[in-house]
Parts: C-alpha cells; sequence; structure tokens
C-alpha cells in the first residue's frame, strides 16, 4: 500500500468515527451545556467574522502582509464546545498521520490556524441548513420567502393573532373563521417583536444540533473527505488556510436576503 492509499483510508476512517451518526451523536452531547447560549452568540458575531477575513484578503491584494496576517488571527467567534471536541479529534488525527509520515512538522500555530478554519467551516454548513428549513417553512406554510427569522416572525405572529382571535370571536369558532377570512387580523408590533425573539431562541437551539442532520448527510456525499482532503494538501504545500470560502459567504447571503425581504415587505405596505 502507497503512502497515498494509506492516509486516505485514515482520512476514511477518520471523517466515518467522527461524522457518523454515532460519532456526531457523541459530539453532540457537548452542546448540552453554554453551547445553547454561545451558537446564538456566534450567530450575531458572524457578519463581523466575514467583513475582517474581507478586510484581511484585500489587505493581501494590496500588499500590507502583516496587516493582512494580523486579521487573519483575530478569533472573533466564541468557540463552543461542540467546536473544541471537533478540533481535539483533528488535532490527535494530523498528529497520527504526522507520526506516520504522511503530514509535514508544521509550526503548531500554523496547525491551529488551519484546524480552527476547518471547525468553522462545519458551522457555517449548521447556519445554512437552518436556514434552508426555515425556507421551507415559510413555503409551506405561508407560500413567501422566509429566509431568516425577521421575514417569519411577521406571518408566523399573524397566524397567531388570527387564531387568537377566532378562538375570542363572540359567536363561535366557525363564524369567527369565517369573518377573519373575509377580514384578516393583524399582529401588533409587541406581538411579532416577541414572536421573533422565540423565533430565534428555536433557530439557536437548531443550529446548535444542526450537525446532528448535516454530519452524516456530508459524510455520505463526500463532502466532509473532501473538506479534509483539502485541509491536508493545503499543510503540504505549506500553505496559509483561513480565506473567505463559500459556505461563509452563503450563510450571510442568507441574512442579507432576509433583511432584504423584510425591507421589501416594509415598504410595499
Amino acid at each position: 500500500m502507497t503512502a497515498i492509499d494509506e492516509r486516505d483510508r485514515l482520512v476514511r476512517g477518520f471523517v466515518r468515527r467522527t461524522y457518523g451518526l454515532r460519532g456526531t451523536l457523541a459530539l453532540h452531547r457537548h452542546a448540552l451545556g453554554w453551547d445553547l447560549v454561545r451558537a446564538p452568540l456566534n450567530v450575531v458575531l458572524a457578519p463581523v467574522f466575514m467583513l475582517v477575513r474581507l478586510f484581511a484578503l484585500l489587505a493581501g491584494k494590496l500588499g500590507w502582509r502583516r496587516v493582512s496576517g494580523w486579521l487573519m488571527g483575530r478569533r472573533i467567534l466564541l468557540e463552543t464546545d461542540v467546536s473544541q471536541a471537533v478540533a481535539g479529534r483533528l488535532h490527535a488525527f494530523l498528529a497520527d498521520l504526522r507520526a506516520r509520515g504522511l503530514s509535514p512538522e508544521l509550526p503548531a500555530a500554523q496547525v491551529e490556524r488551519a484546524v480552527m478554519a476547518h471547525v468553522q467551516l462545519r458551522n457555517a454548513v449548521a447556519e445554512i441548513a437552518v436556514m434552508l428549513t426555515l425556507l421551507a417553512t415559510g413555503a409551506l406554510l405561508f407560500h413567501m420567502a422566509t429566509p431568516g427569522v425577521i421575514s417569519l416572525a411577521g406571518p408566523v405572529a399573524d397566524l397567531r393573532a388570527a387564531a387568537e382571535a377566532v378562538a375570542d370571536f363572540p359567536l363561535g369558532r366557525p363564524l369567527g373563521r369565517l369573518y377573519y377570512g373575509l377580514f384578516p387580523v393583524s399582529a401588533g408590533v409587541g406581538q411579532v417583536v416577541i414572536t421573533g425573539i422565540a423565533l430565534a431562541a428555536l433557530t439557536a437551539i437548531a443550529t446548535t444540533f444542526a450537525g446532528v442532520v448535516t454530519d452524516p448527510v456530508q459524510r455520505l456525499l463526500g463532502v466532509h473527505r473532501r473538506r479534509l482532503e483539502r485541509l491536508l494538501d493545503q499543510l503540504d504545500r505549506n500553505a496559509e488556510t483561513g480565506g473567505l470560502e463559500k459556505e461563509h459567504v452563503v450563510a450571510r447571503l442568507g441574512d442579507l436576503s432576509d433583511m432584504a425581504v423584510n425591507l421589501w415587505r416594509m415598504f410595499r405596505g
């Protein structure tokens, strides 16, 4: 067996053990704690993370290498217990590869940056999965695009207000449904805000545990394997990681489209 074949075998084994159903369930045991607070904070900090990366890339293009390196080294997102568990497994895997002569010896700081960039990609995929779930919910229930909590809060609040109005209709529910079908009721600002807060809390929990679904799916599709092979290739070439990957861009496009949809509805009246 060649060194390439041996490393490929080890990569596949690591992906199976770490991101298969049993592996990801073991990882997400670490989420039952402060991760339920850190995960929603990371969703809030994610746009800042993307802006810092964009400025770092721009500085690199302009030849300001020290500025670019300093920006790339900033840790914007909070490290969750699940992320630490994934990073720990990756570090152990890379150490095993180095011991076998299948990966180069590099400075610890460089390996740490590569591992954290890899872990952050996994987190971005979890956000994308939640965004797609919100889109599907809006399409199925309200026949409209709802790429985020902001655009979904209004329709859900209106649905709740209509249900309460029908329940309180003095002539009974059947006539209430008929009446409010002709004269729809809208939720007040307070109801929309409360609904948005509740949806944000549910979304945060969903983001924390989204990997239970996305990890096995990505493993079956070969995404985790290809991503790990790309990481190993970068380490082989002694190339720095940490650029702005497409997963981060897609996740932030969801936020931007959520705000755009909400603004469009506001101006439309």
